[in-house]
């Protein structure tokens, strides 16, 4: 995501969950921020600011029966 400029009103709650047959050993995320500071503080304009973001997951299928 890229952004000109934004005000957060409010902190916002962030997270990401997986749901199905995933586990910390096969599903992952995060994120890379530039120009925004984790948390943001209500309020607070940010300018020319970017997040990348990207979730992987890994999915075993028994193929045995």
């Amino acid at each position: 995501m890229r952004a000109r400029e934004i005000t957060f009103l409010d902190t916002p709650g962030t997270g990401v969950d997986f749901s199905g047959d995933t586990d910390d050993r096969t599903s992952t995320s995060g994120s890379r921020r530039v120009r925004l500071p984790d948390p943001v503080r209500a309020g607070a304009t940010y300018r020319d600011i970017r997040i990348d973001h990207w979730i992987t997951a890994s999915s075993h299928v028994d193929t045995s029966t």
